[in-house]
């Protein structure tokens, strides 16, 4: 806690959708416990989402503004959902995937001994405001007291007049500034590699193409995102065999031309390419002991996790740049599509370790830009999702 900061803050949220599953958004503030006073407020549209998504969203925001705007400060949280509430207090289980990854973020930002509330919608009209604001147009974004309201405009701020006709509005960019740019990430299908456990680098080393059962995955993962595909705006692949094939595949369905971004390539394994797991240990178990313990050490004659990030945050910040407020396929691998998970949750880079990756599964992250930073802000939507027909994305309510 800073010198003058409060000792304790209450976080209001919440979160709605139109349709649920529709368009969502969420808002969030922080307030002085003591005197009431606003410290902080979010405000922001999620894409198509359902009710549960758009509430443990504004969750995740608010404990986001508490811990920047009252570091150090006791948390409590309030809001009208039951479900996040009991959820949060670990007196229901949750059970939806969806909704694991968004508690499980808001248990990584919350102080030890942050408490959950549930209190009557009447009293969290401000948050639901908020929601409702952004969902409008209204607002879009992080405002204080006494500074801009993200999303708003006066005259004279440059903001460019109303298109005058329909042909207009159609040359128009459709993202308006402050927009997230959404990254969908699709690993690539199965190769013999991958169901023979084998180390499979980048473009250095062997490229097996996609079996009979990889180019079924990426079928099936082409057909579950046409649901979205009037919104999608490229296909971004990286350049290596199966994430090619699998790109095409993708990017066929959706009738979208492929970009080819070498930033998102797989780690180059080196000497280690081809070889299973057990193989390396038995001929290098030194090597493979040291690759574990320091991501700064590569494989004999390949990348260690480090190289990898650069590379990896380099080829993002060329999406971004090129692609921004759009919603960008990108098929990688995984090591690049956890280091982007990484990155977004501002977690270690050993976190690798404990991420789990099918083949053809899909992940979403937005990216947000931050004009106090200059940088953009990854949010995940979520991760890990597999699309075997069992359910559509628009019943989820996952983005």
């Amino acid at each position: 806690m800073t010198a003058s900061g409060p000792g304790r803050v209450v976080v209001e949220a919440d979160g709605g959708s139109r349709g649920n599953p529709g368009p969502a958004a969420y808002g969030a503030l922080v307030r002085d416990a003591v005197t009431g006073a606003v410290l902080a407020e979010d405000a922001r549209t999620l894409g198509v989402a359902t009710n549960n998504v758009a509430e443990y969203s504004g969750l995740v925001a608010g404990l986001k503004l508490a811990v920047e705007y009252a570091p150090g400060a006791a948390i409590e949280v309030r809001m009208d959902s039951k479900l996040v509430v009991e959820q949060m207090s670990g007196n229901w289980k949750i059970k939806h995937p969806d909704m694991r990854v968004l508690a499980a973020e808001a248990a990584a930002i919350a102080p030890a001994g942050t408490t959950y509330r549930w209190v009557p919608r009447a009293e969290n009209g401000p948050a639901d405001q908020l929601a409702n604001d952004a969902l409008d147009g209204v607002r879009e974004g992080v405002s204080v007291p006494g500074g801009d309201v993200p999303g708003t405009s006066r005259p004279g701020d440059g903001v460019p007049d109303a298109p005058e006709s329909a042909a207009e509005e159609a040359s128009s960019p459709a993202a308006g500034p402050g927009e997230p740019t959404t990254i969908v990430l699709v690993r690539h299908g199965v190769t013999p590699h991958t169901t023979g456990r084998r180390f499979s680098g980048g473009l250095g080393g062997d490229n097996p193409a996609l079996s009979e059962e990889g180019r079924a995955q990426a079928t099936e993962v082409a057909g579950w995102l046409t649901e979205l595909k009037d919104s999608i705006d490229v296909v971004v692949a990286s350049p290596v065999r199966r994430t090619r094939e699998t790109a095409d595949i993708v990017a066929g369905a959706l009738g979208l031309p492929v970009e080819e971004e070498p930033g998102f390539a797989e780690m180059e394994f080196g000497e280690w390419d081809g070889l299973t797991f057990t193989e390396v240990a038995e001929r290098d178990k030194a090597a493979m002991e040291a690759w574990f313990a320091d991501m700064a050490t590569p494989p004999p004659g390949g990348e260690s996790f480090v190289q990898v990030r650069e590379r990896v945050l380099a080829g993002l910040d060329r999406v971004l740049e090129a692609h921004a407020g759009r919603t960008v396929v990108v098929v990688s691998h995984v090591t690049p599509i956890k280091t982007l998970v990484a990155h977004a949750m501002e977690a270690p880079l050993d976190a690798l370790f404990r991420m789990e990756l099918a083949p053809a599964a899909v992940s979403v992250i937005a990216f947000y830009p931050d004009p106090s930073t200059g940088r953009q802000r990854g949010s995940l939507r979520f991760f890990n999702s597999l699309a075997p027909g069992r359910r559509t994305l628009r019943d989820t309510g996952r983005w």
